[in-house]
């Protein structure tokens, strides 16, 4: 960032005031608070969390020095504002995919390709040799998810050479169900979050958390394991018969 571009001390110190206000606003709040989800509450917080990220930025734009707070950051869907009992429903759902083994999608999808010689279209483009199908990736995308369910590619996906990335589904109401061919050439322009009744996501940072855990558990089972004492010592009169295998995963 060039200097004409950096903020000067007065905004980075307008920028505490602030924070400094937004503070004050949320002890209010939740001092004044009328029960466990007070709007009030949410809003101000909302508040000061917008202004200790300005402020956080500001100060590291000046300084090159930053704040020793982390704002959590709310995944939850906002407020819902569709209809209490929904007639008609919109899934949406994404799924990302690495293409790990490019070599084994080709494969597959020539192996499609050979079997049905009728395709004449990989990803719109007509008259496509089948022949060629092995030889791109863009077409052989274009074939194994024209040939399977998307489920399915989700249940094989190791066998097409690709690697899960995070997946999210989510359940919209709608007012009325669309006419036929209605938002086929935009069909997510129209997503609206205060809409959905429930939302399912999938992402290996939640496994992450869990492995996280598990491993310190583990450790923490280590460090009484061996508290100083042995065993051994203490149960020499103990047959085979006597002894438990322990699996180290449990």
């Amino acid at each position: 960032m060039s200097d004409a571009a950096q903020p000067t001390a007065a905004e980075v110190r307008a920028a505490l005031e602030a924070l400094k206000a937004a503070l004050d606003r949320h002890l209010d709040a939740v001092e004044g608070r009328s029960g466990e989800d007070d709007p009030a509450v949410s809003a101000a917080f909302d508040k000061l969390a917008a202004a200790a990220e300005t402020y956080d930025e500001l100060l590291y734009d000046a300084y090159d020095e930053v704040t020793p707070f982390e704002v959590v950051g709310d995944d939850s869907l906002p407020a819902y504002t569709g209809p209490e009992e929904p007639s008609a429903l919109s899934v949406l759902i994404r799924r990302d995919y690495a293409v790990v083994e490019p070599q084994r999608l080709l494969a597959q999808a020539q192996r499609v390709a050979d079997l049905d010689p009728d395709i004449t279209s990989v990803n719109g483009v007509q008259g496509a040799a089948a022949a060629a199908v092995g030889k791109s990736v863009h077409a052989a995308l274009g074939v194994l998810f024209g040939e399977y369910e998307p489920d399915e590619i989700a249940s094989r996906h190791k066998e097409f050479g690709l690697e899960e990335g995070d997946s999210t589904l989510w359940v919209a109401a709608l007012d009325e169900l669309a006419e036929p061919g209605e938002w086929l050439s935009s069909p997510f322009d129209q997503a609206d979050a205060q809409r959905v009744v429930c939302r399912f996501d999938v992402s290996s940072v939640f496994d992450d958390d869990g492995e996280a855990d598990e491993a310190e558990e583990v450790e923490e089972a280590d460090e009484a394991d061996f508290d100083g004492t042995d065993e051994a010592d203490e149960d020499d009169d103990l047959g085979d018969d006597d002894l438990e295998v322990v699996d180290p995963g449990r």
